[in-house]
């Protein structure tokens, strides 16, 4: 007879093939007829059909009709394989594990994408498994991660059934040297949680440059699924991960029907499954409920008299204290003293037993001195806990004030004070706030204070003791060996006087993190009044070119009219700002950098948000000031077209809007892309040239791009153009007659190839891009 190996390691016998088959039929035929169970198994359920292979299979579940509770619970045990394999309901889902915890642990298969050094595909495997197969038992939430693995890796795992979702991570590195060991941070691997009610999940792996520049140790992006504890990163997975990890363990949840239990209990007390000396806990992950043996009982809370009294004084022969005896209770014990001992009624573990003392002779008794004793004892006892009560708090007192000096000089609070003194009169309004005044200005850091969450930190709401409203921006972490810089930039944010930069008053180093202080800014980000509707309709056309001029011109100021160069580093419409005049103010420098003034670049861990991330700076770490530049065309393509920056609602060809814009522009589209309210409002030249500018910006290589100072003076020259035409809508004589005024014969002859003309034979507004390969 001859042996195969299946994808779990089981051994197929592929002789005697008629016999398998006829197993096989048979096994459907069981499967197909089972019915459903809410009552207890039957008393002719052997052994055997509670067991597959070396998996121990409790009910409710089970593997022949009548054995287990209903045909969710359903295993098939494939005996063809040797040893026999389990698998879920009628799927190829195989489980290793069941546990009546409310834990399935299964086998699912690794997804790989692989490229030649050429950057050809080599092998697209995704992996996809639908919600029918895992209607009832949806993914862990908390056991499992989503793991991708590799060089040039965007990894994303969705699903719609069940909760609709999209999460990924971004797995990058240059050379195996940058990879560590057993960490997922990012480099060669990166993991993100899995959402709850998860019933499916589909995999996409996607490589930016087809692991051209990494072939030699990493030819494939690799992602899974699996129970976080069980893999470990090592970088020899980015060599051949498939060969030595082609499946890994998912925990998945499971639980009772569709109910809570007080519903379940209520609606349904005969065929509630929580049986007796048992508890019951709602899911937390999907519907249903699970139960559990209650305190000091084990066994199958779901069979009847399935969980019985554990004897706690067998187990532990010193569970109660040498003073005392151990009497075992029904689903408790107890410790009793021993003759001869009395109990205090202080320890449950016996022992408080202590000795009775024996009785006083009357002759010997009292009654006046025993009143002086008890009354000396009681005011001594009262004045040694008045004491020590002092000292304590004298001592807590003391502790703490040690612990703000420690964090103050831990956090260069005192090579601030110098820098300040050295820089009197320049920084004169730079405050060094104490803890106690932030905690009182933010009642205790109370949750309703809290303006926004991110991954630097969490923003607050504070005000202080003059009733001047500030922001408060309490840092997640800061890196002890980057303190010096830290205190730099304080310094220099100070010194940034301009109207539409969030001004820094000050900042706390009293606390573990050190805490900032900036203006208060009430009318929220730009990012709510473009895409929320409840805003949309005040960014009128002319204001969205004011607000990207006010953006331009603070940025400008940064790059070259500070005393240091700062790059902002994180350009988004989230950190911009609004005030109640629409004024716009850039914010949240968590990111950004002070450049030397010797120096016109950084080499940096690259950080930033994806869809405004500059791509030359994340294949390179190379920082520039040409990275905000690119930040900033992606904005202004934000406010030109109405578009979120990175959006997986929309065709894969789109998401990416600063990918989409510039194929627009080169394909003469750029009015099928504006926001309705920029074509209804907008001077048809104003926005080509605002367009052609974002094209600019967004050149692939900085040194294409313009610098912040051109961008802010051709925006500003802008805006003095006059208002007519119109880009669509009804035009007027004046406007008619100025469109007609305009030459079109560069439109007909393509001699104006990088620039907008109006074609006066169709009545358009044409756009010739000239194609160079951006």
């Amino acid at each position: 007879m001859c042996y195969g190996r299946n994808a779990q390691g089981g051994t197929i016998a592929t002789g005697n093939w008629h016999k398998a088959l006829l197993f096989a039929l048979m096994l459907l035929w069981a499967t197909e007829a089972a019915v459903d169970y809410d009552e207890p198994p039957s008393k002719n359920c052997s052994n055997i059909d509670q067991t597959c292979g070396s998996l121990n299979i409790p009910y409710p579940f089970g593997t022949r009709a009548g054995c287990y509770m209903n045909d969710d619970f359903l295993i098939n045990c494939n005996r063809i394989y040797d040893p026999p394999l389990a698998f879920l309901r009628k799927s190829y889902i195989n489980v290793t594990n069941i546990s009546l915890s409310g834990e399935l642990r299964v086998i699912f298969r690794v997804s790989k994408d692989c490229y030649e050094k050429g950057g050809a595909r080599r092998v697209h495997n995704y992996s996809q498994y639908g919600g029918v197969n895992l209607l009832k038992f949806p993914i862990s939430s908390t056991k499992n991660k989503f793991t991708a693995i590799g060089c040039d890796t965007n990894a994303l795992i969705k699903g719609s059934s069940g909760t609709a979702y999209t999460t990924g991570c971004m797995s990058l590195c240059s050379k195996i040297s940058d990879v560590v060991e057993g960490s997922c941070s990012g480099i060669g691997c990166c993991q993100t949680a899995i959402p709850k009610g998860v019933i499916d999940y589909r995999i996409e792996i996607s490589s930016y440059f087809n692991h051209t520049n990494v072939s030699e140790f990493n030819p494939c992006s690799y992602a899974f699924v699996a129970e976080e504890k069980t893999y470990n990163f090592s970088s020899k997975d980015l060599k051949d991960l498939a060969e030595r990890h082609k499946t890994t363990q998912v925990v998945l949840d499971w639980a009772i029907g569709n109910q809570i239990c007080s519903e379940a209990k209520k609606d349904h007390p005969q065929k509630f499954a929580c049986k007796n000396n048992s508890v019951c806990h709602d899911s937390d992950n999907g519907p249903g409920y699970w139960c559990s043996c209650s305190k000091g009982f084990e066994g199958n809370p779901y069979l009847p008299h399935g969980c019985q009294d554990i004897n706690e004084c067998e187990r532990n022969p010193n569970l109660c204290h040498k003073n005392s005896t151990c009497i075992n209770l029904i689903g408790a014990h107890n410790c009793s003293c021993l003759p001869g001992y009395e109990d205090d009624g202080k320890e449950p573990d016996g022992s408080g037993c202590k000795p009775i003392p024996p009785p006083i002779p009357k002759s010997q008794s009292s009654f006046p001195l025993v009143n002086r004793i008890a009354l000396g004892v009681s005011v001594s006892l009262l004045l040694l806990l008045l004491g020590i009560s002092w000292l304590y708090l004298g001592l807590r007192q003391r502790k703490h004030t040690q612990l703000k000096h420690k964090f103050f000089e831990q956090n260069g609070g005192f090579m601030l004070q110098q820098q300040l003194s050295r820089h009197k009169g320049s920084v004169e309004t730079t405050r060094i706030f104490t803890a106690e005044e932030l905690m009182k200005a933010t009642n205790n850091y109370h949750e309703n204070r809290i303006l926004g969450q991110g991954g630097q930190g969490t923003v607050y709401k504070g005000i202080l003791s003059e009733n001047r409203i500030v922001a408060i921006k309490k840092s997640r972490t800061i890196d002890q060996s980057q303190i010096e810089q830290f205190i730099n930039e304080v310094i220099v944010l100070s010194q940034v006087n301009h109207r539409n930069v969030v001004k820094l008053l000050g900042c706390c180093l009293e606390t573990q993190v050190p805490m900032l202080v900036y203006e208060f800014v009430t009318n929220g980000t730009l990012f709510n009044h473009i895409h929320h509707t409840d805003h949309s309709s005040t960014l009128q056309w002319q204001l969205r070119l004011q607000l990207a001029i006010e953006t331009a011109g603070a940025l400008s100021y940064l790059h070259s009219a500070a005393s240091t160069t700062i790059i902002h580093r994180d350009i988004k419409s989230t950190n911009v700002l609004l005030d109640d005049n629409y004024i716009a103010k850039v914010s949240d420098f968590g990111a950004s950098r002070l450049v030397p003034l010797d120096q016109t670049q950084l080499t940096t861990l690259v950080q930033g948000t994806l869809g405004y991330l500059d791509p030359e700076y994340f294949q390179s770490s190379q920082l520039t000031e040409k990275s905000d530049v690119y930040s900033f065309g992606v904005l202004l393509a934000e406010l030109l077209t109405g578009k979120k920056a990175l959006s997986f609602d929309r065709p894969e060809a789109e998401r990416n809007l600063a990918m989409h814009f510039v194929l627009a522009m080169k394909e003469n589209r750029l009015f099928e892309i504006l926001d309705r309210r920029v074509l209804n409002e907008g001077n048809a030249e104003q926005v080509t040239e605002v367009a052609m500018l974002v094209k600019t910006c967004l050149s692939l290589k900085g040194e294409e791009r313009p610098t912040m100072k051109e961008v802010a003076l051709e925006l500003e020259g802008l805006k003095a153009m006059e208002k007519p035409p119109r880009v669509k809508g009804n035009m007027g004589a004046e406007e008619t007659e100025y469109l007609l005024s305009k030459p079109d014969d560069d439109c007909l002859s393509g001699v104006n190839s990088d620039s907008a003309c109006y074609d006066s034979v169709n009545g358009q507004v044409k756009i010739s891009v000239l194609d160079d390969g951006r």
